[in-house]
């Protein structure tokens, strides 16, 4: 049995079969750029596969070496990766986009995103060698991110119609570029060393010939703008650097505002740190201590079990001890079941996160339609949880050696559920106005009733909203 063959044994073993039969096949027959950087919501899309079937495929895989993760900077404007790494703990707060001219932060929502290459060890693609994809294949496969939504089909073309000029400079050579420039934008792109330059060509034409030069090194520069006349231009390009440059003068206008401009949706590290597959095999790829990392929009869920301290009075810590633990399964299935994680057990209380609200909500109602299942099969009525949900922006922390989250959503998402009571949970006002909330609450014929309340740390009294 060869290697492949037997990381594929080992993969259905502990995901689903047929995201396995589906992967092995593009192991088989796909295309090179198939395996490279994949898209896991694309490739459930393409197979038509559950996404969160698909995402623990993927995790299990990379788990045992078939595949290697990553975690890519996006810039929002253009899609380009401004930085790949490797681990969670070695993305930076902030990058900078030489196309864009701008610096980006690194948001967890939608400027981060987590792709998968196949591992040389189960199939070498030309993307292992990244230096030696012509020029377009690189700006495909390596420039920009899962997200932009390339033509399958006549890519190279399309780009080259964009394109004025471009070379391949090895380490240490330079080129000199003869060109036609005429009125309009034009931006010098050099991928490799991420730098850029902005041709603003306008004014009244000329026929004496122009000179623009630039070098590429492995520091860092601002990307400038120089304003030329239409007419003939001489660039001089040198590659100071200690690889291949592929620089490339594109004409910037509506033609490559189209071909670069779509979008499809793609697996954000968002999602993923709020994946229970995630945590459970990846609890080592953490934050450093000295990150803080910015997510916009996250939904926190916190349970606490009512009277967990006189249970144990009544029933003794053999039996209670075995009713907690079967009420944290119950916990662990529901919030799985939505795409949720767990983050962390405080006693009997816990703390999970959801990338959506309407996945919190659906989760509670799961949560407290199994309580009141694993209640009636003990005959009893006293296992019974308070939830509270809230939603809104956080920091991605590590903290005592976990990856956590910090800010005062989470502090708010804490005292909303220690003012629910035993049957009800209790939503914030960004979790009900939330319309894929609204259109679930209608589904299950659950009208919430609002009351006013003091919540601690806030000024003023918040809305919540209390789902019977």
């Amino acid at each position: 049995m060869s290697e492949s063959e037997a990381l594929l044994s080992a993969l259905r073993r502990s995901a689903d079969d047929k995201v396995v039969t589906a992967l092995e096949h593009v192991l088989r027959e796909g295309l090179d750029h198939a395996l490279n950087r994949v898209n896991v919501l694309d490739f459930a899309d393409q197979h038509a596969l559950a996404e969160e079937s698909v995402i623990a495929a993927f995790l299990h895989a990379a788990r045992i070496g078939m595949f290697d993760l990553s975690w890519n900077v996006l810039c929002p404007s253009c899609g380009c990766v401004l930085e790949a790494a490797a681990a969670l703990r070695f993305v930076r707060q902030e990058a900078y986009c030489a196309f864009c001219a701008a610096g980006r932060e690194s948001v967890l929502d939608d400027t981060v995103e987590v792709t998968f290459t196949v591992s040389p060890r189960v199939r070498r693609i030309a993307a292992h060698d990244p230096d030696r994809l012509p020029i377009w294949d690189y700006y495909r496969q390596i420039v920009f991110g899962s997200g932009v939504d390339l033509p399958e089909e006549g890519f190279k073309d399309q780009i080259e119609e964009i394109t004025i000029d471009q070379v391949e400079l090895p380490p240490g050579d330079k080129a000199v570029l003869s060109l036609q420039l005429p009125a309009g934008f034009a931006i010098l792109l050099e991928p490799v060393t991420h730098r850029g330059h902005f041709l603003e060509v306008r004014g009244t034409p000329t026929r004496e010939r122009q000179h623009v030069s630039m070098i590429f090194d492995n520091a860092p520069a601002p990307t400038e703008t120089e304003e030329l006349h239409p007419g003939p231009v001489r660039l001089l390009l040198e590659n100071h650097s200690n690889a291949r440059v592929l620089p490339a003068v594109l004409a910037a206008g509506d033609r490559m505002h189209e071909l670069l401009g779509r979008r499809k949706p793609f697996l954000a590290a968002k999602r993923l740190l709020s994946n229970q597959t995630f945590r459970d095999l990846f609890r080592a790829d953490t934050l450093d201590v000295q990150q803080r990392l910015k997510i916009t929009s996250l939904t926190f869920l916190f349970t606490d079990l009512k009277g967990s301290t006189e249970l144990y009075d009544q029933v003794g810590d053999l039996v209670a001890f075995d009713l907690v633990r079967s009420h944290f399964r119950v916990l662990l299935d529901g919030v799985a079941a939505e795409a949720g994680a767990v983050v962390k057990t405080i006693g009997d209380a816990v703390m999970a996160t959801f990338p959506t609200p309407d996945r919190a909500v659906s989760a509670a109602l799961r949560i407290r339609a199994a309580m009141r299942d694993l209640n009636a099969a003990h005959g009893r009525r006293d296992l019974l949880l308070k939830m509270g949900i809230h939603e809104g922006p956080c920091l991605a922390v590590l903290l005592n050696d976990r990856q956590d989250y910090f800010g005062q959503t989470v502090n708010i998402a804490s005292r909303v559920q220690g003012m629910a009571d035993s049957t009800a949970i209790i939503v914030s006002g960004s979790v009900a106005r939330d319309p894929r909330v609204a259109e679930l609450l209608e589904r299950v014929d659950a009208r919430p009733t609002t009351r006013r309340a003091a919540v601690r740390g806030l000024a003023e009294e918040m809305t919540l909203y209390e789902i019977p």
